[in-house]
């Protein structure tokens, strides 16, 4: 193993024990390539937020220009041969590989700068719109490293971010708060009455929460269409993390609001579970025939 790929694995192992999980299934190869983009995207969400690793998040001094920074290691990275640093080293590697084009990585940096800028989230639109920045796109990279070009599959793979990132949103609601940030539709909580306020979420909030979780299971439902045009062991991984993170979103439906009592996750036995029914997932995806069409559902920006 490169010096690269062990950086990058140090990153995913303590970054995301789920992706980490998940990642262990592909093939080698694809599974060196995920993780070193995976070790960029983790650092660069670390930088903006003042994270190490995935903990929460903390208030940052001059977001703006670490904002500056990033887009600038990025395309540095993307266009010159200079020595960068590890992070950037494997976008880099991963990137010119698997002929990236520049929007991708920069569409990432410009959900954190949605971040920076504190912007308003009025509808799920707009969420949507800022889960694809900030994941969507992750999962677009992700399918182009296993080998996927058909525009189709990418909306695919990009609905699986979107549905991540909506989980993200319902499991962190009171951690974002914290911060000043807030990723729930305004329209929602108005409708509901409810605010972000309180250790735990209110009856309202709770509500709100649910309805997140609801709008993601269509975007879980249109990225396992996507599962047979994915070789079978990534296949097996992508059907695998799609398990283990729509059990966050069940946890909080079983537990109510006393799940945000403590850090939301699957636990490791848990964990086993879902990888083998991940693999079902795949066998049946394989039998099952002509993939549903994607009607109603946001799609990401071709440009």
């Amino acid at each position: 193993m490169s010096d690269l790929v062990a950086t990058s694995q140090t990153a995913i192992t303590q970054g995301s024990q789920s992706f980490a999980t998940a990642a262990k299934l592909m093939p080698p190869g694809i599974r060196e390539d995920t993780v070193m983009l995976y070790a960029w995207c983790r650092h660069a969400d670390d930088v903006i937020d003042g994270q190490e690793l995935g903990s929460r998040p903390e208030l940052v001094q001059d977001p703006q220009a670490r904002l500056e920074d990033l887009r600038a290691m990025t395309l540095a990275a993307l266009h010159g041969n200079g020595p960068v640093t590890p992070p950037f080293a494997a976008l880099r590697a991963v990137a010119r590989r698997h002929d990236f084009p520049d929007r991708w990585p920069l569409d990432l940096i410009e959900g954190f700068a949605m971040d920076v800028e504190a912007r308003d989230y009025r509808s799920l639109e707009d969420v949507l719109d800022y889960s694809y920045h900030v994941a969507g796109v992750v999962g677009v990279m992700m399918a182009r490293v296993m080998g996927v070009r058909d525009d189709a599959v990418l909306d695919r793979a990009c609905d699986l971010g979107l549905a991540f990132q909506l989980t993200n949103i319902a499991r962190d609601v009171i951690d974002d708060a914290a911060i000043g940030r807030c990723y729930l539709p305004g329209d929602w909580l108005e409708e509901a009455g409810a605010t972000v306020d309180g250790p735990l979420p209110s009856p309202e909030l709770y509500a709100v929460i649910l309805r997140m979780l609801d709008a993601a299971e269509p975007y879980y439902a249109s990225a396992r269409h996507g599962l047979p045009h994915l070789p079978p062991r990534c296949a097996w991984s992508i059907a695998a993390a799609l398990r283990i993170y729509r059990a966050i979103g069940t946890k909080i439906r079983r537990e109510g609001p006393a799940a945000y009592r403590q850090r939301i996750s699957t636990s490791k036995a848990a964990k086993i579970g879902l990888l083998g029914q991940g693999g079902w997932d795949v066998a049946r995806s394989r039998l099952s025939g002509r993939a549903e069409a994607r009607d109603g559902l946001w799609t990401r920006p071709r440009r």
